[in-house]
This record gives structure tokens, sequence and C-alpha cells, in this order.
């Protein structure tokens, strides 16, 4: 059975906590789930399906057990494992202390404006299609570059560290 990974926007430890997030993908009929790093990260086990119709039920099963959803998108562990072993920062020389960023859009898009993008320490990278790759060296500012994505290419997107998708792939 396919394994897939699962990022839900705005999901802190806050808002939501993660047995109740686990028990909410069980009640969606998925098996093996593990939730990674507090933050919103899902990994399962489902048939094979599309992220669309998984993205569907998550979040029907998020309304029906919590009373709220988040926006979740999907992709498959093996999309991530392949993604990551390409290597997707190499052709960038980035600072040593910089964080590299994956943001990933729900359906695949189209940006407005011209790459790269670099603005008070971060920088816009690339854009994939279904991806965006971001790098940040941290400073006061945080990840400026996050509300220039927003209004671009709206909410329905999130966004992970490579470490921390490398951590979900292979979960």
């Amino acid at each position: 059975m396919p394994r897939y990974v699962a990022f839900l926007r705005g999901v802190s430890p806050m808002n939501a906590k993660m047995p109740a997030l686990k028990r909410c993908f069980e009640a969606a009929g998925f098996s093996d789930v593990r939730t990674l790093l507090s933050s919103g990260n899902v990994v399962f086990n489902a048939r094979s399906s599309s992220p669309a119709t998984l993205e569907r039920r998550a979040e029907r099963a998020m309304q029906s057990e919590l009373g709220r959803t988040f926006g979740t998108i999907v992709r498959s562990a093996e999309y991530l494992q392949d993604f990551i072993e390409s290597g997707p920062f190499a052709e960038f020389s980035l600072p040593p202390a910089a964080k590299r960023v994956v943001t990933f859009l729900r359906s695949p898009g189209q940006i407005t404006f011209e790459l790269p993008i670099e603005r008070d320490g971060a920088s816009i990278l690339k854009f994939t299609g279904s991806e965006v790759l971001s790098a940040y060296v941290p400073g006061p500012k945080g990840p400026v570059f996050m509300s220039l994505l927003e209004r671009n290419l709206g909410n329905n997107i999130t966004t992970r560290t490579l470490e921390t998708v490398r951590k979900c792939a292979w979960a």
C-alpha cells in the first residue's frame, strides 16, 4: 500500500494536538498513521488515489472529528523521496546557514513574478509548477518571502524546511 504525507496548513501545538490529528486520519480510513514534529505533518498508508481525493478525505475527517479543518496538501512519499534525491537546491549557491524551504501548492499553478527574487536575506529561487523553492538566512525579519508567496499564490499553500520534508518522506 502506498505511503503518503499530508502537510497541514496552520497547525501548531496551540490549535491541534497531534494525537487528535492522528485519530482524524485513522477515522478517514488511513492506516499506519504517524504525526511528525508537532506542526501538522502526517504520514499514512492508503490505497492508490489522487492527492486531491486524499486531501478531501482528510479534511472531511478533521471537520467531523475536530469541528474544524486545516488546509491539507498531500504528496506521495515516493514523490518526495525522488524530489529530495534530485538535489533541488544544488544549482544555487547558498550560504551554509541558509534555511532551505519548500512551499507546496495544493494544485499546480503559475507565478506572476520573475525569479529569483531576493529581499532582506531571503530568496525565492525556483518554481516547479507544484512547489516553490526558497531560502533565507535566519534574522530579525524572519522569512520575509512568505508574504510575497501568499500574495501571489493564495492560501492553498504550505511551507516546510527541506529537513522536515526529508524526515516526512522517509517516515
